[in-house]
């Protein structure tokens, strides 16, 4: 996909005019943790940790095995390899994506609403897991969230995205005490103030990001059942 304008580097190389054999090399430096965990219900726990190893690596099978275990005890998973993921909690899915992220030592991590659906402790228990891996490897982590508590616990840099560009950033520090009512209202949960609640389908289609469909145009996509 390739951006309207601007560019995007990534260890400040420029991908958007990468190859594909370049743009490989660039995503073996990065994990990715997805909001859902998205582990393939086929395949074990450990099979799904040990894929990208699989994938990428030469590595025997039992370096592959020990990569796993070491993987899955940092997330404080160890014993789990032989389970699906139809037997394990929402929480633990989340942990096993993230063993799976951090199966190629990435440089960078990018996580999708790592606590979405969790419990506030199992919230935590993520939350901890993040600070402790970006501390003790010295892994940059970029986490996209809308839980302002754990933003808040783990953040060091935070940027709030909208209108179709940056609304503010700072240190978290910096966002607490922001003077624009767009921030407070977000960071604090509050309905009534800028965003608004109610959104017309004009207002909507000023959006400069938005091409404008009339309803009319599409009325050939509704067929009436008839008897």
């Amino acid at each position: 996909m390739k951006p309207t304008s601007g560019s995007v580097k990534l260890f400040g190389e420029e991908i958007t005019s990468m190859r594909e054999w370049e743009l490989e090399r660039v995503r073996l430096r990065f994990g990715m943790l997805f909001q859902s965990g998205a582990l393939l219900a086929s395949l074990t726990v450990g099979e799904n940790v040990a894929l990208p190893l699989l994938q990428h690596t030469d590595k025997s099978p039992d370096e592959i095995e020990e990569i796993v275990k070491q993987k899955l005890q940092m997330v404080g998973l160890t014993g789990f390899e032989d389970l699906r993921p139809d037997e394990i909690s929402g929480g633990m899915k989340k942990r096993v994506g993230l063993a799976r992220a951090l199966a190629l030592d990435p440089e960078l991590l990018f996580s999708d609403e790592p606590t979405s659906g969790l419990d506030p402790i199992m919230t935590a228990v993520v939350d901890e897991l993040t600070l402790k891996l970006t501390h003790g490897t010295h892994m940059t982590a970029v986490v996209v969230s809308h839980d302002m508590t754990s933003a808040f616990r783990i953040a060091t840099r935070m940027i709030m995205l909208g209108h179709g560009g940056i609304v503010a950033q700072g240190t978290p520090d910096e966002i607490r005490n922001s003077p624009n009512p767009e921030v407070q209202q977000f960071i604090h949960g509050k309905p009534d103030g800028p965003i608004p609640l109610n959104l017309s389908q004009e207002e909507h289609e000023e959006h400069q990001h938005v091409k404008p469909r009339p309803f009319v145009g599409a009325r050939d996509r509704f067929h009436r059942k008839t008897a």
